[in-house]
């Protein structure tokens, strides 16, 4: 049944007007009046729909019943990104939501290649947030992730936060799923250097913040893979996978 995000109230019983962009999909598809959909708007569980009208600029479709499903880790991962070369944050951002990432925040460090002005950084963020979205709808997720505002690392890095936060970094005695091991499922957040990874300085400053510094084993990985392989890590060892 194709699932769709309805950022408005979902009440059983009542009819409609889907929003344009959930509209256009289901001519797309060529869907037709008495169809089933799914919806959701993200704050938990769906509802399924029938559609009740499909014309060329508008769709309205009938709530029927509530389903209390949800599809989220049972802990919160939010995962710190550097900024990758080209579109390697699309794919990132995409897999990290079918991992389950609660939260995505995007880095600009030092040996970051990309460089976004403010107004190339909003135009990124909204790509992202659609991201987020086709993400959620294709994997069952009925809960955004939240995608903050692009952060200097520097800054972002030296500031507390109420869970424990990881760097990842070759330079590390322990691995990720040696420490996993031996913690309970808790809300973390996993830090991933660019290309060129973190530089000492960054790591060292990390640490001295409260980071733990980890490694992800005995090889290298690229950037677009160290955050997905710690997230499917930690799926592995503390469940929710």
């Amino acid at each position: 049944m194709p699932r769709f995000f309805c950022p408005q109230p979902l009440v059983a019983g009542t009819t409609i007007a889907l929003p344009e962009a959930v509209a256009h999909h289901i001519q797309v598809v060529r869907l037709a009046p008495g169809d089933l959909i799914t919806l959701f708007n993200g704050e938990g569980g769906e509802v399924q729909a029938s559609l009740v009208a499909v014309a060329k600029r508008s769709v309205t479709a009938e709530i029927q019943a509530h389903v209390a499903r949800e599809a989220e880790l049972p802990y919160a991962v939010t995962l710190a990104q550097a900024l990758p070369e080209a579109s390697k944050m699309d794919w990132i951002i995409e897999k990290a939501i079918e991992l389950g990432a609660a939260g995505i925040v995007p880095l600009a460090a030092q040996r970051c290649v990309v460089r976004l002005s403010s107004e190339r950084a909003e135009k990124k963020l909204a790509h992202w947030q659609g991201i987020i979205v086709s993400a959620s709808e294709q994997c069952g997720r009925n809960r955004l992730a939240q995608l903050a505002p692009l952060q200097d690392f520097s800054s972002w890095s030296s500031q507390q936060d109420l869970h424990k936060r990881i760097i990842l970094t070759p330079r590390a005695d322990q691995s990720l799923a040696d420490w996993a091991r031996h913690q309970p499922p808790q809300a973390i957040t996993v830090m991933v250097g660019p290309e060129g990874g973190f530089t000492e300085a960054e790591e060292k400053a990390a640490i001295a913040a409260g980071a733990i510094g980890l490694a992800m084993g005995p090889r290298i990985l690229r950037t677009e893979t160290a955050g997905l392989t710690a997230l499917a890590t930690l799926g592995a060892l503390w469940g929710g996978m």
